[in-house]
C-alpha cells in the first residue's frame, strides 16, 4: 500500500479504530436500571479523498425491558410513550443484533479492528448500549469496552462549546431545537459535527502528521550563559 492511498484508508486513521455514531433515548440516568427507548448508529468511511463522511444509518424504538424504570421527568423531557404502538418498537436484542451486524461488516470492509462509539457527552450513550448488550446476552459486541470518543470534549477544544446545539451553530451549521432530543436526528447532528472537527483539522494541515523535529530547546545551563 502506497503512503498516499494508506492516507485516505479509514483503519490508518484512528489507530485501527472504526468509530460508529451513537445517540440513544431513555427512561431516565441509570443505564443498570432505566430504559432504553431508541437508538440510533450511523457508520462512518472516508472518501477517495481521505474525507470523513457518513455512511449507514440505523435507527431503531425500543421496548422498554422487563422490570424497567421510567422515570416520568425522562418521559416528559423526550415526549417518548413507550406503550404508544405506533412507535413499531424492537427489543434490545433485535435493535442491537441488527446494528451490531452492520457495525462487524463496516468492520471487515475498512480492515479495522474494534469500533469506537462517538457520541456526545460519551460515558451516557455508552453506558446505556453495554448495559442492554448484556441483558441481551449479546457474545460479539464490536465496541471497546470503555473507550470512546467524546464530541463534547473534541467541540470543547475546536469550537469553544460543550452543548451540542451551541457546537453546531459555531460550527456553522443548522440546529432544529424542536427535533433534537430524537435519537436519529441527535445522531445526524454529531456525525455531522464529528465529520467537521475531523476534517477541519485534517484541512489546517494537523492530518496527516507532519514529522517531529527534534527539540530545540536550550538546556537550563545554556540559557544562562546567554
Amino acid at each position: 500500500m502506497t503512503e498516499t492511498v494508506a492516507l485516505t484508508q479509514l483503519n490508518e486513521r484512528f489507530r485501527g479504530y472504526y468509530p460508529v455514531v451513537i445517540d440513544v433515548e431513555t427512561g431516565g440516568f441509570n443505564a443498570k436500571t432505566d430504559a432504553l427507548l431508541e437508538i440510533a448508529a450511523i457508520t462512518l468511511k472516508m472518501d477517495k479523498n481521505g474525507w470523513l463522511v457518513p455512511d449507514q444509518t440505523f435507527h431503531f424504538n425500543v421496548s422498554p425491558f422487563e422490570g424497567a424504570n421510567l422515570e416520568p421527568a425522562a418521559l416528559a423531557f423526550t415526549g417518548i410513550d413507550p406503550h404508544s404502538a405506533l412507535r413499531g418498537a424492537v427489543t434490545e436484542r433485535e435493535a442491537l443484533d441488527h446494528i451490531f451486524k452492520g457495525i462487524r461488516k463496516g468492520l471487515k470492509a475498512n480492515k479495522c479492528q474494534r469500533a469506537i462509539m462517538v457520541a456526545h457527552n460519551a460515558s451516557f450513550d455508552h453506558g446505556f448500549v453495554m448495559a442492554a448488550a448484556e441483558r441481551a446476552d449479546m457474545k460479539r459486541n464490536p465496541f471497546h469496552p470503555f473507550a470512546t470518543f467524546d464530541t463534547a470534549s473534541l467541540a470543547g477544544l475546536a469550537l469553544g462549546q460543550t452543548v451540542l446545539a451551541k457546537a453546531c451553530k459555531t460550527a456553522g451549521m443548522e440546529f432544529d431545537n424542536k427535533e433534537a432530543h430524537s435519537a436519529l436526528y441527535d445522531t445526524q447532528k454529531t456525525t455531522e459535527l464529528f465529520c467537521i472537527i475531523v476534517n477541519r483539522w485534517k484541512a489546517l494541515g494537523g492530518w496527516p502528521l507532519a514529522p517531529v523535529e527534534a527539540d530545540k530547546t536550550p538546556e537550563p545551563d545554556e540559557q544562562l550563559k546567554e
